[in-house]
């Protein structure tokens, strides 16, 4: 019998969905599931990004050009003039998902066996794209206790061999929501030029930063433009997940040059997608402001909330919409499955991500869970009322 690769055995499974055969058991046997495990928005779509592909006129779905439209990529260099970013529509190539740009990336920049210097927790696909590529994700621990800023610089410097090709952020911080400081970036744009190396930020969800603080991008940062390439996304920011558009922007002309060359392998990114991603940048800051003030509202209640129960640690969030959660148990890859497949409170129960699988480092994570708060206040509020009876009656 054929077998499959190595490389696949490897392939980690995502902690977000790994449990979805379990929720589609509970709501089969009639259980509501209050899904916190991925962060899908309820927040609605921008009209006017649903009107343009209602209303287009197109009367052949053409291949675009392999970088993405250049319509959009210049509205998109004008998207980023306003955030203080000054790139041109050659700066940027258009793909399907951000995780599309960072595959693009990781292959420009990488050979088999290369490594990048990640801090964890990180968003877990990341081991995903690293090991599709043959590339080592290198962890650098973050902690709970200071609510996961970044480590030392003295403690990146004893990771970087000569293998080492890029250190990779994720800002503000998807699973953590911590948002780094423009001193951060700074101390992390010396060390990648001084040792001529990458670094890569995803993006993603710029716009959602609370407690006054600002987002402070690294093509910001003088002096870095050949060393800095972003990975972003619509998927979060006009809550369009299932359009699947992305793009990749770097200052860097061989890294574009490069990238381009993946790209079209593929061909081009898909046109409708682009349509409505082109008319999301019309979308008023208003809807920012709202959205927001929205997350903002269900960040503090769920901190509120959980502050309540016994024995659970929080970090606390300081933009995107996740949170990691210390739970008084020891395998929350047991409890979180429990959950689903055991426990229910008046027909309902809650789905989590069992945070193990943000590490990479052996052990982390394993009594941790990230919680996204992307449902309305009395979604959370229920969900957590249901945690902490789960958590009073759980024996694991």
């Amino acid at each position: 019998m054929p077998s499959v690769s190595e490389k696949g055995r490897l392939m980690p499974q995502s902690p977000i969905r790994k449990l979805v055969p379990f929720a589609e058991e509970a709501k089969k046997r009639g259980v509501n599931v209050i899904h916190l495990n991925i962060g899908q928005p309820d927040i609605k779509t921008p009209q006017v990004a649903l009107d343009a592909v209602k209303n287009n006129n197109l009367e052949i779905v053409e291949y675009s050009r392999t970088e993405g439209s250049e319509e959009y990529r210049q509205k998109l260099a004008g998207y980023y003039a306003k955030n203080d970013i000054s790139v041109t529509a050659q700066d940027i190539i258009i793909t399907t998902g951000g995780s599309e740009a960072l595959s693009f990336t990781i292959g420009s920049i990488t050979d088999f066996g290369d490594e990048i210097i990640v801090p964890e927790p990180f968003y877990a696909n990341y081991n995903g794209f690293a090991t599709a590529a043959g590339v080592n994700v290198v962890p650098i621990v973050s902690s709970i206790e200071n609510n996961f800023a970044l480590p030392p610089i003295s403690e990146f410097e004893k990771l970087i061999t000569d293998r080492t090709k890029a250190i990779l952020i994720c800002n503000p911080g998807n699973p953590t929501g911590y948002l780094y400081t423009p001193e951060e970036i700074g101390q992390l744009a010396e060390i990648v030029k001084k040792h001529d190396i990458f670094l890569i930020s995803d993006e993603v969800y710029r716009e959602f930063t609370y407690d006054g603080r600002k987002h402070y991008s690294i093509l910001q940062e003088n002096g870095l433009e050949q060393n800095a390439i972003i990975v972003d996304s619509v998927s979060k920011r006009y809550s369009m997940c299932g359009a699947r558009i992305g793009c990749m922007v770097s200052k860097n002309k061989e890294v574009i040059r490069t990238a381009i060359k993946f790209a079209q392998a593929r061909l081009s990114p898909p046109t409708f997608a682009q349509i409505a991603s082109e008319a999301a940048l019309d979308t008023p800051q208003s809807y920012f402001e709202e959205v927001k003030e929205e997350y903002l509202g269900r960040r503090d209640l769920l901190i509120a909330e959980l502050s309540k129960i016994d024995g659970v640690k929080i970090g606390r969030p300081q933009g995107a919409f996740y949170c990691i959660a210390e739970l008084p148990v020891s395998d929350t890859d047991h409890f979180a499955q429990w959950l689903l497949s055991d426990f229910n409170v008046d027909g309902e129960t809650v789905m989590v991500a069992p945070a193990a699988g943000f590490y990479a480092s052996e052990g982390y994570g394993k009594n941790q869970v990230r919680i996204a708060y992307v449902l309305e206040k009395e979604s959370l509020k229920r969900a957590v009322s249901i945690l902490k009876q789960a958590l009073n009656s759980y024996k694991g």
